[in-house]
This record gives C-alpha cells, sequence and structure tokens, in this order.
C-alpha cells in the first residue's frame, strides 16, 4: 500500500472514530497532495509526499516559534499536535551518527573541502538523504564535515 493510500485509509478511519483534529490534519496532507499533482500534473508517490510532509512539518515547526514568541501556547499547542499526526506518516529517520557518516563518505566521493563546496555537498546530500533524514540535520553535518569538525 502507498503512503497516499495509507493516508487516505487514515482519514476514513478518523471519520468514524470523529477524531476531528486528526482528520482536519490529514486532509489538509490530502489536500496539499493533491494541489501538488494538479500544479505539476503528476501522480505522487511516496518520495514526493515524503517531501511534502518535511515541508508541512517545517511550516509547523516556524508557527510554533512565532506562536511562542508571541506568547500564544494555544496555538503552539495546536501545532505541535499537527506534527504528532505528520510525523507518524514519515519513515524511520537515521540518527546524528548515521547522518554525519553519509555526509562524510559524500564529501570523501566528491572531494569537497571548505565552506565554498556546500552547496555541492547539499545537493547530493538530498539526492541520496531525502526521506532519510530531517535536512537540517543534514546541512548542519555538512557545515561540520566541511570545516574540519
Amino acid at each position: 500500500m502507498s503512503l497516499k493510500d495509507r493516508i487516505t485509509e487514515d482519514m476514513k478511519a478518523a471519520m468514524r472514530a470523529k477524531d476531528s483534529e486528526r482528520l482536519g490534519t490529514i486532509r489538509l496532507l490530502l489536500a496539499a497532495i493533491k494541489q501538488k499533482e494538479v500544479d505539476e500534473r503528476v501522480l505522487s508517490d511516496d518520495v514526493v509526499v515524503v517531501a511534502l510532509l518535511d515541508k508541512l512539518i517545517k511550516q509547523r515547526k516556524d508557527s510554533i516559534a512565532a506562536f511562542t514568541q508571541a506568547g500564544r501556547t494555544d496555538l503552539a499547542d495546536k501545532e505541535a499536535g499537527e506534527i504528532k499526526v505528520l510525523e507518524a506518516y514519515l519513515p524511520a529517520r537515521l540518527d546524528a551518527a548515521a547522518v554525519a557518516a553519509e555526509v562524510r563518505a559524500i564529501v570523501a566521493e566528491l572531494g569537497a573541502s571548505g565552506p565554498g563546496d556546500m552547496g555541492k555537498v547539499m545537493g547530493a546530500a538530498k539526492t541520496r538523504l531525502a526521506g532519510k533524514a530531517d535536512m537540517g540535520a543534514v546541512s548542519a553535518a555538512v557545515k561540520a564535515a566541511l570545516s574540519g569538525g
């Protein structure tokens, strides 16, 4: 079963269970998937769905930071709940040590050195680690590897 099919089934289950918060988040995710399909005239596979999940989770994290700064813990809590629902659809992520090892391997393969090669290494890392690791963690690992850390 594809990830998109699983999300659709979970939406139906949330409807039957009358879980309105979960249902709202799942509908939002399905709407984002549908929008991507319409805009690009493609059918979404698991890779596209995972990329969308990452994007939506990042948006929620940014919102939490803004709401917390504004003292709106009620809205920050709502966003945190949505993140939990969205993260359930992500595949297992690599831990920090595994990300660092992958990045070191990419740096060695490309013969990269110094901060000037950041873009080249990130490009390769994005293709290799897409959906497997948080890109923020990958970026930090690339910076550390290129600065000699």
